[in-house]
């Protein structure tokens, strides 16, 4: 008889095979803003169903779903049980929280969900599956037309950068420089974190022309507008302004090799001797076998951009190196992402 103990166990196979299935479970609950219309109270199932407007009959298997998936909490059993959230929920998926994270899963569910599907097309022609696949804008062309559309997006990346950013203001060593440039700044929300922990540097945040007054507003709030500025301008165009530290936060992986390079030597060329390039990226890991959420934002490139990539460290530090920088280290960061650092 065979032994069965000896045979390996498909688990982890069928785990990931119906992981979709968990996925938009979530991605359902942040856009019916279940954790949102929670908050810090506790509610029968009836009682959230009727405030989120969903049908009596999916009540039960939504809400403890996600409570065996560990994303609400829930006391007691049956129709008299009552959900809250957990700790975390509260914190990250309550849009109430500044330190809401559910922007970047409301782009997943609306936009990525649906272009994953033809991830069988992208990878046998190397295209985009975006909305430029369907006759429309490509992605940074849609958002940067419209203020507001803007707006929001810049809002649901903060949520995802901000764990990161905090953690390169506290790791990285600035008691040597004076000054910082982020570029491709957004809302400015590196710089702002920075500031706030290191009184003697004097930050920039560069974008685009229409950015600048979303930067500008998010600044003020933070209270900061008399340390971090904005500057106005194209990357692919203009010089970048000149700095002591020039950050990238989730900029260079969204372009192919040449644009990659472009960007790496525009930062050279504004950097004093003893400068440093921060590149803060989901790095894959130098032999590609461990950072799995890397290797899949770089197949997410694909689906957006076609040509886009992302990357290791060690690739950072070969393509710098053809620039002229002379040494490097990697920074891990949060999670799956650290920060590549090129010293000139």
């Amino acid at each position: 008889m065979q032994n069965l103990t000896a045979r390996p166990d498909p688990g982890s196979i069928l785990q990931t095979a119906f992981g979709f299935w968990s996925s938009k479970v979530l991605l359902t609950a942040v856009e019916f803003g279940v954790f949102t219309k929670l908050g810090d109270r506790r509610l029968t199932g009836a009682e959230l169903g009727t405030e989120i407007g969903i049908h009596p009959r999916g009540i039960s298997d939504f809400f403890d779903a996600l409570v065996a998936m560990k994303f609400l909490e829930r006391e007691g059993d049956g129709s008299g049980a009552k959900y809250g959230n957990t700790p975390a929920g509260l914190l990250y998926l309550d849009r109430k929280s500044p330190r809401y994270v559910g922007g970047i899963l409301e782009m997943l569910n609306a936009r990525l969900f649906k272009f994953w599907h033809d991830l069988p097309e992208a990878l046998r022609t190397g295209k985009p599956q975006n909305e430029i696949k369907h006759g429309q804008k490509g992605m940074f062309e849609e958002l940067y037309a419209e203020l507001p559309r803007l707006e929001q997006f810049m809002g649901a990346m903060t949520g995802l950068s901000r764990i990161n950013f905090e953690a390169f203001a506290e790791k990285f060593d600035f008691s040597r420089y004076k000054t910082l440039c982020d570029v491709g700044g957004a809302t400015g929300l590196l710089c702002t974190e920075v500031a706030k922990r290191h009184s003697h540097l004097a930050c920039t945040s560069f974008d685009l022309p229409p950015v600048a007054p979303i930067a500008q507003k998010a600044i003020a709030a933070a209270g900061l507008s008399n340390r971090v500025r904005t500057a106005a301008g194209d990357f692919f165009q203009d010089p970048l302004p000149k700095a002591d530290v020039i950050t990238m936060g989730m900029i260079l992986h969204d372009w192919n090799l040449e644009k990659k390079m472009h960007l790496i030597r525009a930062a050279y060329e504004a950097l004093p001797p003893g400068g440093a390039l921060v590149a803060i990226e989901a790095l894959i890991d130098d032999a590609r076998r461990e950072n799995v959420f890397g290797l899949l934002m770089s197949l997410n490139m694909l689906i957006e951009f076609g040509d886009a990539f992302d990357y290791s460290g060690a690739d950072f530090r070969q393509w710098c190196s053809e620039v002229g920088f002379k040494r490097f280290e990697v920074i891990h960061l949060a999670g799956a992402s650290s920060a590549a650092v090129a010293y000139k």
